[in-house]
């Protein structure tokens, strides 16, 4: 039966992380705060043997598997548009405040993907490239909320929100379904089924 490792990193700091802004879809570069994050989780990452670095297209997370794929030696195979980060339409850019409170909708905000649809998305993407890479050990660097709900659905428990750059370390197995072994840098042991 077939494992496959994936360190499952949410690109660095940008200047809307640090202002608490909504950035969903909308392209925002990282800060230099970002990068040095990006550099840190190369000594994390450094310990295992990685056999390929993919990531999402957006450049938070283009330039954060760049960094990171550099300091190991990697390059990145590919960018995987289906890792953007969830879409939160006409709420992108704003802060908490009246203004983003009337968008809000269950499961979300008006004119946005909802949870379910970036979860269902999301969960798709991995399970594409565990069968791409089976048995192989992959680091994929995409997004905070991309990953909260897509993990959340894979291992059936909800998540809280994922910290920038630091290692979540997931297991997929054909059979057995997705194993959590590592979030936000802690390790956890939470075995389900897809």
């Amino acid at each position: 039966m077939t494992l496959t490792t994936f360190a499952l990193v949410r690109h660095g700091q940008t200047d809307w992380n640090a202002e608490r802004r909504l950035q969903g879809s909308t392209d925002i570069p990282l800060n230099d705060v970002g990068r040095g994050q990006a550099r840190d989780a190369v000594t994390v990452l450094a310990p295992y043997q990685w056999d390929a670095i993919v990531s999402s297209p957006l450049s938070r997370a283009a330039e954060t598997a760049d960094i990171i794929a550099e300091g190991l030696g990697l390059t990145v195979s590919r960018r995987v548009p289906e890792l953007t980060e969830r879409s939160f339409g006409p709420a992108e850019g704003m802060q908490a405040g009246p203004e983003l409170d009337a968008l809000r909708e269950p499961g979300g905000f008006k004119g946005a993907e909802s949870e379910d649809e970036a979860a269902l998305r999301g969960l798709a993407a991995l399970e594409a490239l565990a069968e791409e890479f089976s048995g192989q050990r992959l680091l994929v660097v995409t997004h905070g909320t991309l990953l909260r709900v897509s993990l959340s659905r894979a291992i059936g428990e909800t998540l809280t929100s994922v910290n920038n750059a630091v290692l979540n370390l997931a297991h997929h197995h054909a059979i057995d379904g997705w194993q959590l072994e590592y979030f936000n840098g802690e390790p956890v042991l939470a075995a389900t089924s897809s």
